[in-house]
C-alpha cells in the first residue's frame, strides 16, 4: 500500500507524541485510517479476506506500538478484523444458500435438481466444520464431487470467461461490504454519546446527589441529558489533582444550571456519605469487569463499596477491550511530567542531594490511571444498554474474535 504509507506514517508520529488524546478521538481516527488501508488494498484472486485480514495486521501492529497505553487503538483494530471475518463467513453463506442439499449418497445424482449443484449432507458438514479455516466460496466450489460436477458438464463450456468475471465481482462486493460496515463502526464512535445519554433518566432520579472524579465527557453528556428531562439534582466534583480537570467539569455544569460542589480528592470519604450515587468516565474496561481509569478513581470506589453506593461507570463500546489486565500486551500506566506536582524553580536546590551511590533523595511518581477491579463496579452503562460487570465477556465475545488478541503480522514464511 504504497499510497498509504505517508497517512500511516503521519498518524503513527502523531500517536508517538500524543498529539492524539482522548479514546474518542483516537479510536475513530484509527477507523477512518483502516477504512482507508482497505479501500486502498488491492485484492488478489483468492483468499481476499486472509490478505485483507494481513494488511490491517500489519498497519495494526504499528499503530499499537506507537503508543500501547492508548488500548482504543487495538479495540479498534481488532474490531475492524471481526468485521472482515464476519463479512467473509457471511459472504461463504450466501454462496452456500445456492446449493441443494441432498440425504444421498455423494455417488447419487438427484435428476430433479439439474439446475443447481447437488452437495451430500455430509460434504456440506464437512465444509462447514471448515467454515472458520478456509471460508472461501471458491475452495467449497472445488470440493464438490466430481460426479456432480460431471452431471452439470453441458453448461460448462463458457465457465472459464464466466469464473474471472464472477471473482472480480465478489471481490468488490467484499470489500465493499467490508468497507460499509467499518463505516457503521465511526457511526457507532460518533452517536455513543447520545446513546448513553438516553439513558441517564432511567437512573438519576429527582433530588439526588451524584459524585464524580475530574472531567470525562461521556459523564458531562449524562448529567446534561438529565438535567435537560427536568431532574432536580446535586453534583459532587472531585478536582482529580494534579490536571485539576473536575474544576473544568464544574464550571460547564454550572453554565448547564446543574448545582455543583467542587472538593478535593482527599475529601471524597468524608463526603460519600452523602452521595446516592457515583458515576465515572473510564480509560478502558477490561474482559474481567474491571476498569483503567483516571488516577484516585480506585479511593474513590473503595469509598463508596465501604458506604455501598453504587459504583456506576458510563463508556462507550470502543472502550471494550478483550484484553485482561494480566496480559503482557496491556500496558497499564505511564508516568507523567513531574512538573505537575512541583516546581522545578522551588525545588531545584533538592536535586542536588544524593545519597552515597549518586541516587537523589527526591524522587516524583505522576501516575496517570488506577485500576479498578469489577467486585467494586456495580453496573456499566454503555451505547448498549446497561450490564453488570458478569457480562462483559459475552458483551466482548460480540465485538471481538478470540484468535485476534494478539495483533502482529503474520509470517510469510
Amino acid at each position: 500500500m504504497p499510497d498509504m504509507q505517508p497517512l500511516i506514517s503521519d498518524f503513527v508520529l502523531k500517536l508517538k507524541r500524543r498529539k492524539v488524546e482522548g479514546s474518542h478521538a483516537v479510536a475513530r481516527q484509527t477507523a477512518e485510517l483502516l477504512r482507508s488501508v482497505v479501500s486502498q488494498h488491492r485484492m488478489g484472486s483468492t483468499n481476499q479476506a486472509a490478505a485483507l485480514a494481513d494488511a490491517i495486521h500489519a498497519v495494526g501492529e504499528h499503530l499499537i506500538a506507537a503508543n500501547p497505553i492508548e488500548l482504543a487503538v487495538g479495540n479498534t483494530v481488532r474490531r475492524v478484523l471481526h468485521i472482515i471475518k464476519e463479512e467473509d463467513i457471511s459472504f461463504t453463506a450466501v454462496g452456500i444458500e445456492g446449493l441443494s442439499v441432498t440425504a444421498v449418497s455423494d455417488d447419487e445424482c438427484d435428476s430433479g435438481n439439474d439446475d443447481l449443484p447437488t452437495l451430500s449432507a455430509a460434504v456440506l458438514a464437512s465444509h462447514a466444520r471448515n467454515a472458520l479455516r478456509a471460508p472461501s466460496l471458491q475452495t467449497l466450489l472445488d470440493d464438490i464431487p466430481v460426479s456432480t460436477a460431471l452431471s452439470h458438464s453441458s453448461s460448462s463450456a463458457g465457465d472459464s470467461d464466466g469464473k474471472t468475471g464472477d471473482k472480480s465481482l465478489k471481490t468488490r462486493k467484499l470489500k465493499h461490504d467490508v468497507i460499509a460496515a467499518i463505516g457503521d463502526l465511526i457511526e457507532e464512535i460518533d452517536t455513543c454519546y447520545d446513546q448513553i445519554s438516553e439513558q441517564a433518566v432511567e437512573h438519576i432520579h429527582q433530588n439526588e446527589v451524584i459524585l464524580t472524579l475530574g472531567r470525562s465527557r461521556t459523564v458531562k453528556e449524562f448529567l446534561y441529558a438529565a438535567k435537560e428531562k427536568k431532574r432536580s439534582f446535586r453534583v459532587f466534583v472531585a478536582e482529580g489533582a494534579p490536571r485539576y480537570q473536575g474544576h473544568v467539569l464544574a464550571k460547564e455544569l454550572v453554565e448547564k444550571g446543574v448545582q455543583t460542589t467542587v472538593i478535593t480528592d482527599s475529601a471524597v470519604f468524608a463526603m460519600i456519605s452523602r452521595v446516592n450515587m457515583v458515576i465515572v468516565g473510564v480509560h478502558a474496561i477490561m474482559a474481567n469487569g474491571g476498569v483503567i481509569a483516571p488516577v484516585g478513581m480506585n479511593m474513590v470506589a473503595l469509598a463508596a463499596q465501604r458506604h455501598a453506593v453504587p459504583f456506576v461507570v458510563v463508556a462507550g463500546s470502543h472502550k471494550l477491550c478483550p484484553l485482561y489486565p494480566h496480559n503482557p500486551e496491556v500496558l497499564l500506566n505511564e508516568l507523567k511530567s513531574p512538573s505537575d506536582l512541583l516546581d522545578f524553580g522551588e525545588f531545584s536546590n533538592c536535586m542536588n542531594f544524593s545519597t552515597q551511590d549518586g541516587t537523589p533523595l527526591l524522587n516524583v511518581a505522576n501516575p496517570t490511571f488506577d485500576y479498578v477491579p469489577p467486585k467494586l463496579v456495580s453496573l456499566f452503562i454503555t451505547d448498549t444498554g446497561g450490564h453488570s460487570p458478569s457480562y462483559m465477556y459475552r458483551l466482548i465475545s460480540e465485538y471481538y474474535s478470540a484468535d485476534d488478541l494478539v495483533v502482529r503480522q503474520k509470517s510469510t514464511s
